[in-house]
């Protein structure tokens, strides 16, 4: 008796999962650079694209992907930016916490919190990171290179370190309200 093929599979069901979180995703697009090989004919030329993906609810990762097309370069840039997602606590939903510095190389960023309607004071590369990741507030110093990538790496590493309130209070084994003090906490509401 022959079996029906079942619908799916675990690497379909992966696929669809996938495909329903990235709906909300948005991508950018930070540089694309042409590299060439030298091979004994010539030389070979290839593409080289960064992307900035995320959720605009504090969800945010970045890719490199190369291929001899662009489009390629960017959908390989893409695919691995969302599988390197990471998760930064915002303040009110719209800035940082708390300052925070971060360095990549010779890339070395300042990130500092900011009241509401400054909007986002940026460069290039750092800009794409926060918009992807709903920061309406935020001044950002890029002090090192400006190359994208070690801009980017640099600025990932910082928004690694950012904690919320409530996080160093569970660390510490204290209230929150120890950690910021009472009238903070208030302002802070739900969104610690």
């Amino acid at each position: 008796m022959a079996r029906e093929p079942r619908e799916g599979g675990r690497g379909r069901d992966r696929e669809q999962r996938q495909d329903r979180e990235g709906d909300d995703l948005i991508d950018k697009l930070v540089t694309i650079n042409r590299v060439a090989k030298v091979v004994k004919g010539g030389r070979r030329f290839a593409f080289a694209a960064l992307v900035v993906v995320g959720d605009q609810k504090g969800r945010v990762g970045f890719g490199a992907g190369k291929a001899r097309e662009v489009p390629e370069a960017i959908r390989k840039a893409t695919e691995k930016a969302k599988r390197g997602m990471i998760r930064v606590p915002m303040k009110e939903g719209r800035t940082l916490h708390h300052d925070v510095a971060g360095h990549f190389g010779a890339g070395k960023v300042v990130l500092r919190s900011a009241e509401a309607g400054t909007g986002i004071i940026a460069g290039g590369p750092m800009r794409a990171v926060f918009e992807s990741l709903g920061i309406n507030d935020v001044v950002a110093k890029s002090l090192g290179t400006r190359n994208p990538h070690n801009m980017v790496k640099a600025t990932f590493a910082a928004l690694e370190r950012c904690a919320s309130p409530r996080a160093v209070a569970n660390r510490r084994g204290k209230k929150v309200s120890d950690i910021l003090g009472k009238r903070e906490q208030v302002a802070e509401g739900a969104d610690v």
